[in-house]
């Protein structure tokens, strides 16, 4: 009987895990390519040798994802065609190296954050995950200035390129629903100069530029074919819109049918905003039929935007979610209705299919938000919109689940010095997952 130890495994200067492991188990290591084992003092540098393995180890491979197919306690992974944005305003979140890799676990491969963080950038080099990043509101007076625009590409992406897939840079969030005029005023010229900046570093064919809205930039949205944007506003999206169309990026909503049901849960039917057999609604203009409001509020953007004179600029959403749990006035903040509305729209996204009236353009959705996030201020739900706990709990069940690794992990070498099933498949399915 072969002896084990106790092993802490680093992974980029974090304490990923402590490992009960035997010499014969060493190789599951190469799930994460290389990493430091720690033993009573002594470091040792493990590089993966994941070629050869892979070589070695075909016929078990295949055993075991035939066990993975057929065993309920397997983590079942889903190939997700929905983006996630990942918040940090939180004291209690696990670090950007264990949410790499639950991401990677859930096959997730387009990521929005609201800054740069380096530290989230870095964690997700060379994990062929996309990224958007974020330029603060407090920073769009800066960003006129070209040098300065140009200043802070130079600090906050070209490090991370190419081993971080940085894709798009948001200007701002949701300035246009706000009340700040001089925002307002600097939006187009900072997105234009962080344009600009891009186009002389020579990065603008890969890093395009936009900004998000809320819905509440339209004036009206009923029905979804009359839809148009606040007169008020107009002499703002006007040159936003054809900016859009310059350089090919897209116009950014936020949209969120659960406001519309919080204001009015007499009167908007709550199978309409949740994905579920409903009668809908018809268009009086289009006859077109909606069965959910959010394809409605898209193609009410849609409609704001032809009106507007453009017809080639695509539409994104980029967030959307439901509360797991609000203040007693919040109507709907349940975690019953938010696995509803999220796992009815995964299901709507695997269609690949578009909205009435741009039923050749598949959704393209970011999904609010990766982790509740007891920072936030605002009503109760701002902090309940997670699909996770911090810990990495699933909130609420909507068919996948995903791996955070754990501070302590352990094989029971009292029993023939062989680790569980479970812990076996998981540790391989991450292997196979993170070595693709």
């Amino acid at each position: 009987m072969q002896s084990s130890h106790s092993y802490i495994y680093i992974y980029k200067n974090e304490i990923l895990g402590i490992v009960r492991w035997q010499k014969w188990s060493t190789w599951f290591l190469g799930y994460r390519g290389s990493g430091v084992l720690v033993k009573e003092k002594e470091q040792v540098k493990v590089k993966a040798k994941i070629g050869s393995v892979m070589a070695s180890c075909t016929v078990l491979f295949k055993i075991i994802l035939v066990l993975l197919s057929l065993s309920d306690s397997a983590v079942h992974v889903l190939s997700l065609s929905f983006g996630i944005n990942y918040g940090q305003i939180a004291n209690n979140l696990p670090s950007p190296s264990r949410v790499s890799v639950l991401l990677q676990t859930l096959n997730v491969s387009r990521v929005k954050l609201y800054d740069a963080d380096p530290n989230v950038l870095q964690a997700f080099s060379n994990s062929q995950v996309d990224f958007i990043i974020g330029l603060g509101n407090e920073n769009l007076q800066n960003m006129k200035d070209p040098l300065k625009a140009q200043a802070w590409i130079q600090q906050h992406v070209q490090p991370h390129l190419p081993q971080t897939k940085i894709t798009c840079i948001t200007v701002g969030n949701e300035i246009l629903g706000g009340n700040d005029t001089q925002l307002m005023s600097n939006l187009l010229p900072a997105m234009q100069s962080v344009h600009g900046a891009l186009v002389d570093l020579g990065l603008s064919k890969q890093v395009t530029v936009t900004t998000a809205h809320s819905l509440t930039i339209l004036g009206n949205s009923y029905p979804p074919s009359s839809g148009s944007f606040r007169q008020d506003l107009a002499q703002y999206i006007q040159p936003i819109l054809s900016f859009h169309a310059q350089v090919n990026s897209p116009f950014l909503i936020n949209a969120y049918p659960y406001f519309a049901y919080k204001d009015n849960p007499g009167e908007v039917p709550l199978e309409y905003v949740l994905f579920q057999p409903n009668s809908g609604m018809v268009d009086s203009v289009t006859n077109l039929h909606y069965d959910n409001m959010l394809d409605a509020q898209i193609d009410a953007v849609y409609a704001a935007i032809k009106a507007m004179g453009h017809t080639d600029v695509e539409v994104r959403i980029s967030e959307t979610g439901w509360p797991s749990k609000g203040d007693p006035n919040e109507a709907g903040a349940t975690p019953e209705n938010a696995g509803l509305y999220n796992g009815n729209l995964m299901r709507k996204l695997e269609e690949r299919k578009g909205t009435p009236a741009k039923p050749s353009v598949p959704i393209d959705i970011y999904v609010f938000a990766l982790f509740n996030e007891d920072l936030k201020p605002g009503p109760a739900s701002e902090r309940n919109y997670g699909l996770y706990y911090p810990d990495g709990t699933p909130v609420y069940d909507i068919g996948f689940k995903g791996y955070l690794p754990q501070l302590i992990f352990t094989a029971d070498s009292n029993k023939n010095n062989v680790l569980s099933i479970f812990n076996f498949l998981i540790f391989l399915t991450l292997y196979l997952l993170l070595s693709a």
